[in-house]
């Protein structure tokens, strides 16, 4: 009798580092359930370059959820009155969105629960990253024992388990992975100030890391940037 096979759910943001976290779940077996966020963001257009990366790496299930943390501000990528910097910073900055990956992961543990799956993939990076403290690796720790702790799955022995494929990675070996593993990075948007087009601004401190990434991986930048 053969095994079910194995599912995942993967949070899917449209962006780089989500985009290869989805196609190395799919290298390793899983069945992929992606899971994006219209959270009041900026601007829709990683929205629209998730379901494209999801419809090119042949995920089972692709869900959108409406849940705006715009109400509350806080954040350069929720809030239109506070300008996203063209420039670097020191400490955390203002694109931080408070508690984002917290809330992103429920959401993401429940539907795991849901599907009976025990994996969840998360495309955190603490290399080349703006310095958020929800993508740390005792971030991630912490959070997994939290997820064994509070399930009906978790206190009936089946480990819920979180992977983050990327986290040790540069942008650079990012890449060269994801390409290794058929993503198109044409599809992908990682700028925080697209314009409705998916157009990158070129100056976010997500555009530099993305720039960086395909100039030291020695590959050609795919990016659609704005004119000007």
């Amino acid at each position: 009798m053969s095994e079910l096979p194995k599912k995942a759910v993967i949070l899917l943001s449209g962006g780089l580092d989500s985009a290869t976290t989805l196609a190395c779940a799919r290298s390793d077996g899983f069945q992929c359930y992606a899971l994006s966020f219209d959270y009041g963001q900026r601007h829709r257009a990683e929205l629209d370059a998730a379901q494209r990366v999801a419809r090119s790496l042949g995920v089972e299930q692709h869900r959108t959820l409406n849940l705006d943390l715009g109400v509350l501000g806080g954040s350069a990528l929720t809030d239109m009155s506070i300008d996203v910097p063209d420039h670097a910073s020191e400490g955390i900055p203002v694109t931080y969105v408070p508690a984002r990956n917290t809330v992103f992961l429920s959401y993401a543990l429940a539907w795991a629960e849901i599907l009976q799956a025990d994996d969840i993939y998360i495309g955190v990076n603490a290399v080349d990253y703006s310095g958020y403290p929800d993508c740390r690796p005792e971030y991630i720790k912490a959070y997994t024992t939290m997820a064994n702790l509070a399930t009906k799955v978790g206190v009936e022995g089946h480990k819920i388990q979180i992977h983050t494929p990327l986290i040790d990675l540069t942008k650079a070996e990012i890449i060269r992975l994801g390409t290794e593993k058929g993503v198109d990075y044409s599809q992908t948007v990682s700028c925080y100030a697209a314009d409705q087009e998916g157009k990158a601004c070129g100056v976010c401190d997500s555009c530099r890391l993305r720039a960086r990434g395909f100039e030291e991986a020695a590959m050609p930048d795919p990016t659609y940037y704005q004119a000007g």
